[in-house]
């Protein structure tokens, strides 16, 4: 009878830890998709700017297109972060009418 209860106990503990681990990995899960979308964000504005700003590659970069690219990144943040502030507000606003 103490095999029983000692193995009941374990199934419990298993099944504590499991949804410990499935939490764990949600949350990485999580955090990798984000990593994700902001790598492929930056490939995006990387490839925006490339086109808008390079003329022709040289060995270096001159001062008007490394100016031209570092203006082009900032736009594309300001209006990310436009549109996200915008869409929380909105999210913001609805859940209110729930």
């Amino acid at each position: 009878m103490t095999d029983i209860f000692s193995s009941d106990q374990s199934i419990s503990s298993s099944l504590s830890d499991s949804k410990e681990v499935d939490a764990e990995l949600q949350q990485f899960l999580l955090i990798e998709r984000e990593r994700a979308k902001i790598q492929a964000q930056i490939h995006e504005f990387s490839d925006i700017c490339w086109d808008k700003c390079m003329d022709k590659p040289g060995n270096k970069l001159d001062s008007r297109t490394e100016t031209c690219l570092a203006n082009c990144v900032d736009r594309f943040i300001d209006v990310s972060l436009l549109i996200a502030n915008r869409f929380s507000q909105m999210v913001q606003k609805n859940s209110g009418n729930f």
